[in-house]
């Protein structure tokens, strides 16, 4: 599965902060086996077979949210950051790049608030920090669903 999830994501992180990503495939498959699937909770959103993108997560934060570029704005990502959400502690934080605009504009759509603005220093970009709290019960989306699988 990682031979196409990592494609997947650093397609969609080149196309959404807008920088070309120097690291090798196989360091940053080594990256998801070792740092992310380890300390999140991994789904997988399918359909036909085909992955169109994933969450990582853990009950009080998002590591990593992509959604195959040519797949946006058709609900794939609000499952997937609803499915975090419903897994949650009540509230959840992340950090995006600041000049991920569509990807800022999403979570703020989705509850999030900008909470910080800092400096990541490996990417040498300033990002952002939001944080979405639970407001009252029940499920967050209403769009169809799409097959899920969890794993890496």
């Amino acid at each position: 599965m990682l031979s196409e999830l990592v494609p997947m994501w650093r397609e969609s992180f080149e196309h959404g902060v807008g920088v070309i990503d120097p690291h090798p495939i196989a360091e940053q498959a080594k990256y998801f086996e070792d740092q992310v699937a380890p300390e999140n909770s991994v789904t997988v959103a399918l359909l036909d077979g085909r992955m169109l993108g994933f969450v990582a997560c853990s009950p009080e934060s998002i590591s990593q949210l992509h959604v195959r570029v040519g797949h946006h704005r058709q609900g794939i990502g609000s499952q997937l950051l609803n499915l975090a959400k419903e897994g949650s502690s009540g509230s959840l934080w992340l950090y995006t790049f600041a000049r991920n605009r569509v990807a800022r504009r999403f979570y703020e759509k989705h509850g999030f608030n900008n909470i910080a603005e800092g400096f990541e220093p490996v990417w040498q970009l300033e990002d952002v920090k939001y944080q979405w709290v639970r407001t009252g019960p029940g499920r967050h989306s209403s769009t169809p669903p799409v097959d899920q699988r969890v794993g890496a």
